[in-house]
């Protein structure tokens, strides 16, 4: 499944996402001395995901529910408290926690993206799940189709380029 951008998103989300839960993470810790902090705030992350996949992606755009999995990060916000439970330290969170916390964040989501990679045959042609997905539904506002439209060329299916301007 390539809805998202293949290039960067193994690599960014991981950054990006650690932000919320360390802000969380600091407050509990702070004020309660409870290291669920970044369990509960990715948690809360997953289910305005799935809000937001349901209405806006299912029930409006009309897509299948497997095109538009988020991915988990839950394993990943787990190792991050217990790290944090084990070592009472912010720096050692910071280092080996938040590196764990990257580390998990390919494993956990290949059971969910894992299924894509089966092979297909369809009318005699080779095929991977994901690429039959996505010869079936054109997903025109992904950033693969719009980076290809504002370069000037259009891909087709059988992967070409064609120049539209």
């Amino acid at each position: 499944i390539d809805w998202k951008d293949r290039q960067f998103w193994m690599t960014v989300t991981p950054i990006v996402e650690v932000a919320y839960p360390g802000a969380v993470m600091y407050y509990f810790w702070t004020f309660y001395r409870q290291p669920f902090g970044a369990t509960l705030c990715i948690t809360g992350l997953l289910v305005g995901k799935w809000i937001t996949i349901v209405f806006a992606w299912y029930w409006w755009a009309n897509f299948p529910m497997n095109f538009m999995m988020p991915t988990t990060m839950v394993a990943s916000a787990l190792i991050l408290d217990c790290t944090l439970l084990l070592t009472r330290t912010w720096i050692i969170t910071a280092i080996i926690g938040v590196w764990a916390f990257a580390m998990m964040f390919g494993p956990t989501n290949y059971a969910l993206f894992g299924y894509s990679h089966q092979p297909l045959v369809v009318d005699g042609q080779l095929l991977s799940l994901a690429d039959f997905m996505g010869f079936t539904y054109v997903r025109t506002g992904t950033p693969e189709y719009i980076r290809i439209i504002e370069v000037g060329s259009l891909r087709t299916f059988g992967g070409h380029t064609v120049w539209i301007s």
